[in-house]
């Protein structure tokens, strides 16, 4: 996966499609990642300790990876990535700019 934690990315499909976010985990088998405050949906909570009266909470939910695309800390654009090698290390590149990530 090219993504990675705290990445800063923007949604490009779905109901949250134009916002940005930075990535809190990764879910590799999934292909899917978790965005801070994007993605938000309502669960229902039971009487427990921490709640005596229950409740509906938010609760974030990840996103397909197709559905993200990376913003590039230099050109500020959405953009996907490239690989190119430095130095004999494999590294992340922006398409657009063509600047190491």
């Amino acid at each position: 996966m090219k993504l990675r934690k705290k990445d800063k990315v923007i949604v490009t499909i779905g109901r949250d499609r134009g916002k940005e976010g930075s990535i809190e985990r990764v879910y590799e088998k999934q292909d899917k990642v978790l965005i801070e405050g994007l993605n938000m949906y309502k669960r229902h909570i039971k009487k427990n300790e921490q709640m005596p009266d229950g409740g509906v909470i938010d609760v974030p939910r990840p996103l397909n990876v197709s559905k993200v695309s990376l913003v590039c800390p230099k050109c500020k654009k959405p953009t996907r990535i490239g690989y190119k090698i430095e130095d004999g290390k494999k590294v992340r590149m922006c398409r657009k700019c063509e600047k190491v990530i």
